[in-house]
């Protein structure tokens, strides 16, 4: 009988019935069953599992009362649940009162601040934990490192995840499969997709298994990269390694092919899902009505949705919001207002993203009073206006000179604590730009800067064309007749980086530094891809020079904008020298440039040179597969450079570099006959 209560509480609150634990534990006194550290954690679990950490710390704070004292466990728990809360401070706080009591703290204990930390973007005091974990030789550590090397790469720092990756080597502590896909994430986040391939070869060096989670994250990453065809190739190495893929992989692979408009290869893929034993889900039926509706084919997607629902397979807000969108933009707005009110007849609640749509096109057609309809509409629903819709209401103002009401929003949006994004910077910068009151407009761009919102490569664009209009205007105006509107101020954006002078991106860093604005790589690097992207590339090795000057170095971007552009203008030479300057730096050229190198050169009969160029790309560590598949497969063979292919493919072999049966299968099928 004694037995019995403690069990019963316990089973209370794994069915996260808490208050009818709490009676029982409350009980059990009066039940001649003593309170114990086991009943006071269960209890304190039970309460941290369905987000009472307050009730929780009270039950903890009274152990004292039965002379029960903390277990490890007990503070593991509540630290545990006030990380997840975002309370660093007190986590912190009882992890300090825990060592002060003798209570010492576990592997997990540690793991879990360290991911507190982490996701605190307190990066240091992450690192520190995880430097006594390896301190005290604590078992289980691996988890720990898991979490820091996660922490790194959310944050975008995966140069440091790497670091903490090789650490563990120096510590004797053997990743798992886990470290291996959270550093491919990583990398594919920040779109460096030949990084996270590398590690491919090396679980595979390190007699590690890829998982299809593993596969599914490179597919994923070379999609949202623009490799499709990549990704495809990865789908034939899942199968080789005994795995079968799933709809996650073939959602990104079709969602990859819309957005690159191979509609119809993706409607082909599609249909053959039911093939494989997969049925499309509505992310699945999502994706292809979204690409039908950005080849403006709204009829297909108006079919395919009702396909849908026949099929049984129900449409979800995602679902309506691009239908709406894709109706609006193709001039049919009253069609789009419709469908919103069948998905709310339906039983889907429209979200922000719905209203943000339909809000876009009102406001782009100036539809002033039914865009207020709407917005009230959404706010009725309980929805809080995001950064998008307040910057699609500023955008129309700014459209119409209206420059007062856009500033007044703007202040209303912070207020309303919206924070500004780059497009609602750029937005007002160009608006006090075309009315010529530049002053005006690099005040915003500091502003932009202070805030910590990065400007983008458009916005610098923005800039240098109104530069670009006041020199002409300053140039011009003693000449009667000139219409500078006609002349200037119509210039698409794409087209400015053909039209300035190389002076005029000079006097845009000297008035950034004129208004305080601070001059970082971004901003270098936002201006040689301008002239890189017109082949101006003596003026984007000048800038290069410029920026070195002022003692910052180029990133990995920089580099690969210039080596790309010495390969569109067949500067083979030059980019050479480029990569060997990536390659001292520890930067990975993106591989196209580099099939367009050594293609390049071999056309040019420098196959000495293109060889010299492929040994160097095996001696940095890319993925050999993906290698063989740009450089051999998509280029040297397309171009029907055989021979060297053949040689190439030798080199490889003899330096030791396998390659994977069904790359080998590739290479042969595109032999010629």
């Amino acid at each position: 009988m004694l037995r019995s209560i403690p069990i019963s509480k316990t089973g209370y609150c794994r069915n996260k019935d808490v208050d009818n634990a709490l009676k029982v534990f409350m009980a059990m006194p009066q039940k001649g069953c003593r309170r114990n550290e086991v009943s006071y954690t269960n209890l304190i679990h039970g309460f941290c599992e369905v987000g009472k950490i307050d009730k929780a710390l009270e039950i903890f704070s009274n152990m004292g009362n039965d002379n029960c004292s903390p277990t490890v466990r007990t503070f593991t728990v509540l630290i545990s649940a006030l990380c997840a809360l975002g309370r660093m401070s007190a986590s912190l706080n009882l992890f300090n009162k825990m060592v002060a009591r003798g209570c010492q703290p576990n592997a997990h204990t540690y793991t879990v601040l360290i991911d507190g930390f982490c996701k605190d973007k307190k990066f240091d005091e992450a690192r520190g934990m995880l430097n006594e974990i390896a301190r005290k030789r604590l078992a289980g550590s691996v988890v720990a490192y898991n979490a820091l090397i996660n922490g790194y790469c959310t944050g975008g720092m995966t140069d440091v995840a790497v670091e903490i990756f090789d650490m563990m080597e120096l510590n004797n502590c053997r990743p798992s499969v886990r470290t291996y896909n959270e550093l491919i994430r990583g990398f594919c986040r920040v779109k460096r997709i030949h990084k996270a391939m590398t590690l491919l070869d090396k679980m595979k060096e390190q007699k590690f298994s890829p998982s299809l989670i593993t596969y599914n994250l490179l597919i994923h990453g070379q999609c949202v990269d623009g490799h499709v065809d990549n990704a495809v190739r990865l789908v034939s190495l899942v199968e080789e390694d005994n795995l079968v893929p799933d709809l996650w992989t073939y959602n990104a692979i079709i969602d990859a092919l819309c957005k690159c408009g191979r509609i119809e290869e993706a409607h082909v893929l599609f249909d053959s899902l039911h093939v494989k034993g997969i049925k499309p889900n509505e992310v699945t039926y999502t994706t292809l009505v979204d690409g039908y509706c950005k080849v403006e084919k709204i009829d297909h997607a108006l079919s395919l949705f009702r396909k849908m629902l026949l099929e049984g397979c129900f449409p979800n807000s995602c679902t309506y919001s691009v239908l709406i969108e894709g109706l609006c933009k193709n001039g049919k707005l009253h069609e789009a207002a419709k469908l919103l009110e069948k998905m709310v007849e339906r039983g889907v609640k429209p979200t922000i993203i719905t209203y943000s749509v339909l809000l876009e096109q009102l406001l782009k057609e100036y539809a002033f009073d039914d865009a207020q309809k709407t917005f009230n509409q959404m706010v009725s629903l309980g929805y809080k206006p995001d950064v998008f819709i307040y910057t699609s209401f500023l955008l129309a103002y700014v459209n119409q000179g209206k420059l007062k009401e856009a500033e007044n929003l703007m202040t209303k949006m912070k207020k309303e604590g919206v924070h500004p994004d780059f497009k609602t910077y750029t937005v007002l910068i160009d608006g006090y730009g075309r009315l010529g009151l530049l002053h005006r407009a690099f005040g915003f761009l500091k502003d932009m800067i202070d805030a910590g919102c990065e400007p983008s490569n458009y916005t610098y664009s923005v800039m240098v064309k109104h530069l670009l209009v006041e020199k002409q205007k300053e140039k011009n105006s003693s000449q009667a007749g000139f219409d500078l509107n006609q002349n200037f101020t119509s210039t698409n954006i794409a087209d400015i980086w053909k039209l300035i002078e190389f002076e005029i991106a000079l006097d845009l860093l000297e008035k950034m530094v004129e208004f305080g604005c601070t001059l970082d790589v971004n901003t270098y690097k936002a201006l040689t891809s301008g002239l890189c992207r017109e082949g101006r590339f003596r003026e984007a090795l000048m800038l290069v020079d410029n920026m070195k000057k002022k003692e910052l170095t180029p990133d990995e971007d920089m580099y690969n904008s210039l080596v790309s552009c010495c390969c569109n203008l067949r500067m083979y030479d030059d980019a050479v020298r480029l990569l060997d300057a990536m390659f001292q730096c520890g930067y990975l050229p993106h591989l196209n440039s580099c099939k367009v190198i050594v293609c390049g050169l071999c056309d040019d009969k420098s196959s000495e040179k293109a060889k010299t160029v492929f040994c160097s790309l095996l001696n940095y560590g890319y993925n050999h597969d993906e290698l063989a598949w740009k450089l051999l497969v998509d280029g040297l063979l397309k171009m029907g450079l055989v021979d060297i292919c053949s040689e190439l493919v030798s080199i490889m072999e003899d330096k030791g570099c396998l390659l994977n049966p069904q790359t080998y299968l590739m290479l042969i099928n595109n032999l010629p006959s």
